[in-house]
């Protein structure tokens, strides 16, 4: 959040409005009488850094001072969409191109880990699974030949070199079943070349989408642009994904109760979350995309719902005092603080963003404590007509 800031130094018409102010006062003290005028009152001066008025300055009657008080409780209204819970959901993808054959489950079935969704009739299936096929005949042949070599070099009529190269000829068909055995294994295929493929469930769950019917299609290399063919997820569980702008970024943390509300449910609240608050600001919206987490037993929130989310923070420790009380040298900001009647002290703190027309400083100035409002130029003006920085 922005904090609003008066900038240390000031134009001279600024600072003549001020003097001119504290000139005025002094000129209605002695009236528009031709009697002898009363001398001018003495001048303020800078004592260890503090800005001190004498007794009964007119001066000080152009300074406005207000006392700090304890930060509030802020709360905070974000909007936000209602997403699957993506630890507990799976979406599922053609391996291979081909033909749905067969649908096997639909939307709203529950579904075990290993269950067939839909089956395909594919091709290129049928090729991996020949390749295994071929992958063991080789194996198979090879062992046959190492056996035969290594029984003639045994008696003498082959050379050695021949063992070696059917040793390695052996190991490599050995690798080749294994990676064709296991592709086929991968996608539950059979040992049978029958180009049927299943599609199945790699968790339990709930089908809650479905974009494939018979007689479809599908090729793998357009799964980046079309949706998953069947999403599994457990919908009792549920993400909210809110949109919080810069400024609400220094009251999000970790850990934050949220609470929900839902169109289609009026005023009734939902209890939620918040699990994540992002690293980046989008370029083109200025929001920092955030998420929570909650539950949904009774599955009444629906994936993809609009939701308002609600966030108490509670009071930050420190002071909270008009935005016009703080001013900036440089880097760091500074308010002046009433010591006494006609005594003000320059006072370095850190501060946060303004929040309901305060703003909260966390170092340098306590509850309680009467800071200038109006005037802080002139004071520093003072300080730095008198040797002060």
């Amino acid at each position: 959040m922005t904090v609003m800031q008066t900038r240390p130094v000031c134009s001279r018409r600024v600072l003549r409005a001020w003097l001119a102010a504290a000139l005025a006062g002094a000129a209605l003290t002695a009236g528009c009488g031709d009697g002898p005028r009363e001398p001018p009152p003495p001048a303020p001066r800078v004592e260890n850094g503090r800005v001190v008025f004498p007794a009964s300055s007119p001066q000080v009657a152009i300074l406005s001072v207000a006392e700090a008080a304890r930060p509030t409780a802020v709360s905070l209204r974000l909007p936000g969409r209602l997403a699957w819970d993506e630890d507990v959901t799976a979406r599922v993808f053609p391996p291979f191109a081909g033909r749905v054959a067969r649908i096997e489950a639909r939307s709203g079935d529950r579904v075990a880990a290993g269950q067939i969704l839909a089956r395909l009739a594919s091709p290129d299936f049928g090729e991996a699974q020949a390749d295994s096929r071929k992958a063991a005949t080789d194996f198979a042949l090879a062992e046959k030949t190492l056996a035969r070599v290594r029984e003639l070099v045994d008696n003498g009529v082959a050379p050695r070199k021949d063992l070696l190269e059917a040793e390695a000829q052996l190991e490599r068909a050995r690798a080749d079943r294994s990676r064709a055995a296991e592709r086929v294994r991968l996608y539950s295929g059979g040992t049978e070349v029958d180009s049927s493929l299943a599609l199945r469930s790699p968790i339990a769950g709930t089908v809650v989408e479905r974009n494939v019917n018979p007689g479809q299609e599908l090729r793998p290399d357009a799964a980046a642009s079309a949706p998953a063919l069947f999403v599994v997820t457990d919908p009792t569980r549920l993400w909210v994904i809110l949109d919080a702008t810069e400024r609400d970024l220094a009251y999000l943390q970790p850990g934050l109760a949220l609470t929900l509300r839902a169109g289609p449910y009026g005023e009734e609240r939902f209890a939620a979350k918040l699990d994540v608050v992002g690293d980046a600001i989008d370029r083109e919206t200025r929001t920092v995309r955030s998420r929570g987490s909650l539950a949904n037993p009774d599955r009444r929130l629906k994936g993809e719902m609009f939701v308002t989310a609600e966030i108490e923070v509670p009071a930050r420790d420190g002071a909270a005092v008009p935005p016009k009380a703080v001013f900036l040298i440089g880097a760091q900001q500074y308010v002046f603080v009433e010591e006494a009647a006609g005594r003000y002290l320059r006072v370095p703190i850190q501060a946060t963003g303004e929040e309901g027309g305060k703003v909260t400083i966390t170092r340098g100035v306590a509850p309680g404590q009467r800071v200038v409002v109006d005037g802080s130029l002139f004071l520093q003006h003072i300080l730095q007509t008198q040797g002060g920085k």
